[in-house]
This record gives structure tokens, sequence and C-alpha cells, in this order.
């Protein structure tokens, strides 16, 4: 009687084993659904970016002030009846200098 329960045992742990450790495991199932999940994620990132790109391209083809801001931020460009004023800042004075006198 003793051998059929070890020999019956030993049966349910051979059924048991692909279910837990097999290629179709549990844990393979689980691992899955977490790439699945970190994909899903990307996937919403990526799509907000492309969404915030697609209003960029769509504004810089219909309207005219998405390029002049693109233009004076990037290019430091002005309108031909503006005045520039570029103010600048005294250096630091360096390391064994002296300050200047007044």
């Amino acid at each position: 009687m003793r051998v059929l329960t070890l020999t019956l045992a030993a049966l349910i742990v051979l059924i048991q084993y692909p279910l837990w450790l097999g290629k179709g495991s549990w844990l393979r199932v689980w691992e899955v659904d977490q790439q699945i999940r970190a994909q899903r994620d990307t996937n919403r990132r990526l799509q907000a970016r492309n969404g915030a790109l697609e209003a960029e391209v769509r504004d810089l083809k219909v309207g005219r002030e998405a390029i002049e801001e693109r233009a004076r931020s990037e290019l430091g460009m002005i309108r031909q009846d503006e005045m520039f004023f570029q103010v600048l800042e005294a250096a630091p004075p360096t390391r064994g200098s002296e300050p200047p006198r007044p």
C-alpha cells in the first residue's frame, strides 16, 4: 500500500511540474504579463509624445505664430521694426585678481 501511495504522489508531482515550472507555467505567464504592462506604459508615453509632435507639426504648417516663435527662440531673429538689446552680466572676479577700483 505504501508503494502505491508513493507512486501516486510521484505521478501527481510529475503532472504538476509543467503547470508550475514548465514552458507554459504560471511563472512564465506572470513574467509575460509584467512585460505586457511595461510595454503598454511605454506605448502610452510614446503616444503622448507623438500627439504633441503632431500638434506642433500641424501648428507649424498652419500658423505663422509658431514659426515666428521658433525663429525668435532658436535662431535669435527679430522683426524689421524692432530693436534688440543685449544685456551682458559682469563676469565674476577670478581667484587671485584684485577687485576693480572705483
